[in-house]
């Protein structure tokens, strides 16, 4: 599929006039939309793809891929039954990675998930109420996959 026309954002193949089994192109952009659409991966970003997958998982792909990742750094890598497929990653995706609740976003270069916050501690004067708030907020932060609660 590599002389035929490709959306501009995630490389979708499109269908060209005349185009015999056009089944096989609709197919195989449904199958990326699939892995698209509120994105979730398995884990990531990782070298080497997992030994064992199942049909349908996803998994980022790391900056230096391995094995049957190689020359694909950064991209969202879903196994099918007809092996892997590739989907670049934008400047500005978020994909949820399903291990750990994450919500990472692509900043052009690289895969970065959400920072960590710790609880406020110490200080001279203890106010329980906006400590009480805060803890709530972290949570609620952390149930969103904004960030790691400490």
């Amino acid at each position: 599929m590599t002389d035929m026309a490709m959306t501009p954002r995630f490389g979708l193949p499109l269908l060209a006039v005349a185009q015999a089994q056009k089944e096989v192109t609709h197919n195989e952009a449904l199958t990326l939309l699939d892995a698209l659409v509120h994105a979730a991966v398995e884990d990531g970003p990782l070298a080497e793809p997992p030994a064992d997958p199942a049909e349908g998982q996803c998994w980022i792909v790391g900056a230096t891929p391995q094995g049957g990742w190689v020359g694909r750094p950064n991209a969202i890598a879903l196994w099918t039954e007809n092996g892997w497929r590739f989907a670049s990653a934008r400047r500005g995706m978020h994909i949820t990675r399903l291990g750990d609740g994450s919500r990472l976003r692509f900043d052009g270069t690289t895969w970065t998930a959400p920072g960590s916050v710790e609880p406020a501690e110490g200080g001279s004067t203890i106010d329980s109420e906006a400590r009480t708030a805060i803890a709530t907020l972290i949570l609620q932060l952390a149930a969103q996959g904004l960030l790691i609660a400490g």
